[in-house]
């Protein structure tokens, strides 16, 4: 059956205010300054659908935010990578969510007002809706308290509508790590964690315990491990490649949400797991190569020459 959309992606919506180059972070009492600002498209699931956009997928979003000046950033620089907004809810009474990031070298600090993020709903999302794209990603679970309770459904109803599922959880803020793994993972294809987002949500000691204990929950367990590459398992099959190691990074903010782009928009396509997994490293690579998540990706002819200038990949 053909359908309208490649990706439905449901998440959090969110500007970035980049502040780079700085020699360290403040300390209480202090400043420090910064040689260079950016104000830019946040949020994981947002930097997801632009880049697997710009590689060539038909992306629609659901999320929701304010009538601000934010928001219009967002819609606007979605819009710009040819992602379709019309399922993006605007509402008067909140403000679109921000977060400051300060970089220092590869590490960030990163604080965030949740904003519109708080109050997305599973009665914002439509049977009809998801039922128009073949395979639907979530990120950003502990951001989105309104969604919580209801992921495992939300995942249920997207394979029994025949879409394939992805997800992402991200960081817990809190650092509770309370997800419910055995009503939601089981129903989810593509699990994208990070190797410390994994061994905290496990509750082991290292990855290999964690990887033991989560991979019989999900299809696909593929563990993003920054400079080290990746970890994938699959049908008890675990498969490590090294990064494509950028020796100039500009930032590291949205490698993991390029992760995903390139492994998801392979995996859609029919590809090998060690091919969505390559692919994913490089354009995890790529988004280190300019400022913010999106950046590397809005070109495709230049991200392509790229790829083979800094990386030797032809892609």
């Amino acid at each position: 059956m053909n359908k309208e959309f490649d990706v439905i992606v449901v998440g959090e919506l969110n500007v970035d205010l980049i502040l780079n180059e700085l020699e360290r972070f403040p300390e209480i009492g202090k400043e420090v300054l910064a040689q260079q600002m950016t104000l830019t498209l946040g949020s994981s699931s947002a930097i997801f659908a632009s880049n697997i956009s710009s590689l060539g997928t038909r992306v629609a979003f659901i999320g929701k935010i304010g009538k601000d000046k934010f928001g219009e950033v967002v819609l606007e620089s979605l819009q710009k990578n040819q992602v379709d907004i019309s399922m993006i809810k605007r509402d008067d009474k909140l403000g679109t969510g921000a977060t400051i990031v300060l970089n220092v070298e590869e590490d960030r600090a990163n604080t965030t007002y949740p904003g519109a993020m708080d109050f997305l709903t599973i009665n914002d999302i439509s049977e009809e809706d998801l039922s128009k794209a073949k395979h639907l990603h979530f990120s950003s679970y502990f951001l989105q308290p309104g969604m919580q309770k209801d992921l495992g459904k939300l995942f249920r109803t997207a394979q029994d509508l025949g879409l394939t599922t992805s997800f992402d959880m991200q960081w817990d803020p809190g650092e509770k790590w309370d997800l419910d793994i055995e009503d939601i993972l089981p129903y989810v294809n593509v699990f994208l964690p990070n190797d410390k987002e994994l061994i905290y949500l496990s509750g082991k000691n290292d990855l290999n315990e964690a990887i033991n204990y989560i991979k019989k929950y999900t299809d696909i367990l593929a563990i993003k491990r920054g400079n080290q590459g990746s970890t994938v398992c699959s049908k008890d099959e675990i498969m490590n490649l090294p990064a494509f190691l950028n020796t100039d990074v500009v930032d590291a903010i949205g490698a993991g949400d390029s992760f995903n782009a390139g492994f998801i928009y392979k995996f859609i396509m029919g590809n090998s797991i060690q091919e969505c997994q390559e692919f994913g490293n490089l354009t995890g690579a790529m988004s280190t190569t300019a400022a913010g998540g999106t950046t590397a990706f809005q070109n495709y002819e230049n991200f392509k020459k790229k790829a083979q200038d800094v990386f030797g990949y032809s892609v």
